[in-house]
């Protein structure tokens, strides 16, 4: 099977990449945008490949690019750099290829960002998730993942989040774009039989996330004995989900679109427990060996109060059981963190 991994130089893709290289035929889009330093996305496709290569910090960012994807290029993995908004650059890549899968974790990310910045997110994330729909319908392609968010169920007073839950009311752009693609996929999986799953991801950490994340942040300015910046007075909480663990449930996704028909279905993929913020600094404290200083301020707009998921959909219907307790979460991250000389 080819699988077309969207925006596959990330966080999540990457990590996915390096599960699925070994089992599948593996096509990865990436536009290498200006969200964090391409140089990490580079070294993040070199790592899930297994290949230890010092790129010339002579080249520019175009170079650089051009020469991984010739020294990453063999018969089961193939890199393209583009722009999934440019639907001719796109359509010229479902020519080439015969794609049976659709992976995609395109788009921009980021509550906060979101509300300066509603048009940019509109674009990438609505206009780059339609024109893969309009490929998939006219390439025949009907096994379709894509990553959606808890962000969707905005300040919902219900504990835990479950996928029946009303989400009419996000309280971001960012989150509104991530509903309104579960409802363009609904529509293209009505009128043009395209299998989707819509994973509604609960707050990922672990090696290889962005730098821009809290966890990532906090550990680095901890260590060099830097303020960090609470917002709200630390009792808000998160249902933070170790990276591995995303994954599985995407691959048992994956296995569930092969072996099924006619499916538009929408899981949550969580850890299922809620770790407040002041709860979350202490983790990384005891495993830093630091403590933080901390400076509270005001909530910002667009930061849900909570996030909690209730599992049992994904677990009835994938399988999905999370693995990785928070703690020997952030000692992975921490490791990998150290490893990579990032603090």
């Amino acid at each position: 099977m080819t699988v077309l991994i969207v925006g596959g130089a990330g966080f999540i893709g990457s990590t996915l990449l390096e599960k699925l290289i070994e089992k599948e035929s593996v096509i990865v889009i990436d536009n290498f945008n200006e969200c964090y330093d391409y140089n990490l996305k580079i070294q993040n496709i070199l790592s899930s490949l297994k290949l230890k290569v010092n790129m010339n910090s002579n080249f520019n960012k175009q170079e650089k690019i051009e020469n991984l994807i010739k020294i990453t290029k063999n018969k089961n993995f193939s890199l393209e750099y583009l722009d999934i908004c440019n639907i001719t650059m796109l359509e010229e890549i479902f020519i080439k290829y015969k794609i049976d899968m659709i992976i995609n974790f395109a788009g921009l990310a980021g509550v906060r960002p979101s509300i300066i910045d509603p048009k940019s997110y509109e674009k990438n994330n609505i206009e780059g998730f339609i024109n893969l729909l309009e490929m998939s319908k006219k390439y025949n392609v009907k096994k379709f993942i894509q990553a959606s968010s808890s962000s969707v169920y905005g300040n919902n007073e219900k504990l835990p989040f479950s996928e029946s839950d009303c989400v009419d009311f996000p309280i971001s752009p960012y989150a509104a774009t991530k509903k309104a693609c579960e409802l363009l996929g609904y529509s293209y999986f009505k009128n043009f039989g395209i299998n989707m799953l819509q994973l509604r991801f609960f707050t990922v950490y672990g090696p290889k996330q962005r730098p821009d994340l809290a966890i990532y942040k906090f550990a680095q300015r901890i260590m060099s004995e830097e303020k960090i910046e609470l917002f709200g007075d630390g009792t808000t909480f998160r249902d933070y989900t170790y990276i591995d663990d995303i994954v599985d449930g995407i691959e048992k996704g994956m296995k569930y679109l092969k072996e099924n028909k006619n499916v538009y279905e929408i899981f949550n993929l969580g850890a299922g427990r809620a770790i407040s913020l002041n709860e979350m600094v202490k983790v990384l404290e005891k495993v830093l060996g630091k403590k933080a200083k901390i400076e509270y301020k005001n909530m910002q707009l667009g930061d849900v109060n909570r996030t909690l998921s209730n599992i049992e959909k994904s677990t009835n219907y994938l399988g999905y059981i999370p693995k990785i307790g928070f703690e020997e979460g952030i000692k992975n991250f921490i490791e990998w963190l150290r490893k990579e000389e990032r603090v």
